[in-house]
């Protein structure tokens, strides 16, 4: 993949084009294609967030400076591991999963207000003892790092986010509660016979048919668990970790999340990236985001759309390294 600098209207542009075949086309030639040859996929600690709920927290490995990464809504941290693999040569990658996720913990109250997953965000770097870190985070992950930083200022060292759910307030044309997003998520079908009956179900269905095998292996291991006996499992029946309701409450919480208005008080340097394809949060918006942070560059890569890190994690990890490194070739104190 290229990148090509130039100057938008309201911050430094880069532009980033994939060039040349997707070496990670095939699950079988990347070490997270096999999950159970993966160490780094099981959780390397668990933690307990001031408000009492238990979080999952991963060490992706890696050598150079740390990097937290924050998955974006439904997903767990393991889908980001084949973007860690091809960010380990330069850094030391980390990741948790967000309540109500992947293995940890729901919320008691079932309150999935945003503030919840900055409390969750900053609870990592404290039980991971990471000293201002990079973070990369996509979507939800994105706002949570915003909404960690607005929280404790200085908590990061720099934030490279992928089409981060920060848009303008404004009345929306719906009730929360019935917001499209949500309606879907009480849609999902949650349970299936088997893992290999999850993959090839959403293998032929978007959004999932578009991301790379291993990252949609990984959703499927990582995302869904046993379902238990008392519950008429099978031994090879699974389900979603991540409720239907408690997707669907993510989402009626996050038109309003808060991180906009308070986008002026975030100075570390940060990157916002969409994709061209995208149908969620393009140049207009990312833009406007980036105008309010003191110190911010806005990135666009071609051919991904919205779930572009879980697609193309090769490009991604182009456009991590190029903002996150400095001149000299290091990341960081």
């Amino acid at each position: 993949m290229s990148c090509l600098t130039g100057v938008g209207i309201m911050s430094a542009t880069v532009t980033c084009v994939p060039t040349g075949p997707d070496p990670a086309a095939d699950p079988a030639a990347d070490p997270a294609a096999d999950p159970a040859a993966d160490p780094a996929a099981d959780p390397a600690k668990f933690t307990t967030t001031p408000d009492g709920v238990d979080l999952a927290l991963y060490d992706f490995g890696g050598s150079g400076a740390d990097l937290l990464m924050v998955h974006a809504t439904g997903f767990c941290a393991g889908v980001l591991l084949p973007l860690a693999h091809a960010l380990r040569d330069r850094f030391h990658c980390w990741a948790l999963d967000l309540r109500g996720h992947g293995r940890s913990a729901r919320p008691v109250d079932g309150d999935y207000a945003w503030s919840g997953f900055a409390v969750d965000v900053l609870a990592a770097v404290d039980a991971l003892g990471l000293d201002r870190p990079l973070a990369f985070g996509h979507s939800c992950g994105g706002a949570s790092l915003l909404l960690a930083e607005q929280a404790r200022p200085g908590a990061f060292e720099s934030l490279y986010l992928f089409e981060p759910v920060v848009v303008p307030d404004q009345p929306v044309p719906f009730p929360l509660e019935e917001n499209p997003l949500s309606a879907g998520a009480r849609r999902r079908r949650d349970t299936f016979p088997s893992a290999a009956d999850a993959f090839v179900n959403f293998s032929s269905k978007p959004p999932f048919e578009a991301l790379e095998p291993a990252v949609l292996l990984r959703y499927v291991t990582d995302g869904f668990e046993p379902v238990p006996a008392s519950e008429g499992g099978d031994g090879t029946a699974i389900r979603l970790r991540c409720r239907r309701e408690d997707e669907a409450q993510v989402y009626v919480h996050g038109f309003g999340n808060g991180a906009f208005a308070r986008l002026g008080e975030v100075q570390c340097p940060v990157t916002f990236a969409y994709g061209t394809m995208t149908d969620a949060f393009g140049k207009e918006i990312m833009t406007i985001d980036a105008s309010r942070v003191p110190d911010a560059v806005v990135e666009e890569h071609h051919e991904l759309g919205h779930f572009g890190p879980l697609e193309r994690p090769d490009a991604m990890a182009d456009g991590v390294r190029r903002a996150l490194t400095f001149p000299d070739g290091t990341t960081g104190p």
